[in-house]
């Protein structure tokens, strides 16, 4: 079981900031958990480019106001408290947050620890999970 308290990862290494976000990585890989679990902030005003190539994620707001748009399909959804979005496709988006954001995401593979977004706008792959044999059919 584990006991981690936002406070204390806040004021820790797990908490990582970059441009135009701040996240605070409450489980990674080395938790053994299967996935990673960050809450993270995304600020007023900004455009995030994101691609996740390497990982899939699910992000639930749990305050402000913003939008994301679909780069694939060109759709553009209001964000909102209680809205959830999947990127289950490794989808290619802009989140443009109207107020801050604060959001629960979950990331499979998990991250970890210390990633920021590359010119791509992904996380880089896990060396680990690139050298695994592929399963057999």
């Amino acid at each position: 079981m584990f006991i981690r308290k936002l406070q204390d990862i806040r004021k820790s290494d797990k908490n990582v900031k970059s441009k135009g976000w701040e996240s605070a990585r409450l489980l990674l890989k080395d938790d053994a958990m299967g996935f990673s679990f960050h809450v993270t902030s995304m600020y007023a005003g900004e455009e995030l480019h994101m691609h996740y190539q390497n990982h899939l994620e699910a992000v639930l707001v749990l305050k402000g106001n913003g939008t994301i748009e679909d780069l694939g399909t060109g759709e553009t959804h209001k964000l909102g408290a209680g809205v959830m979005y999947a990127l289950n496709a490794h989808d290619k988006h802009i989140v443009r947050p109207e107020t801050d954001i604060l959001c629960a995401c979950v990331f499979n593979p998990p991250v970890t620890g210390n990633e920021v977004h590359d010119e791509s706008g992904a996380y880089p792959a896990d060396p680990e999970l690139e050298s695994e044999p592929a399963l057999a059919d």
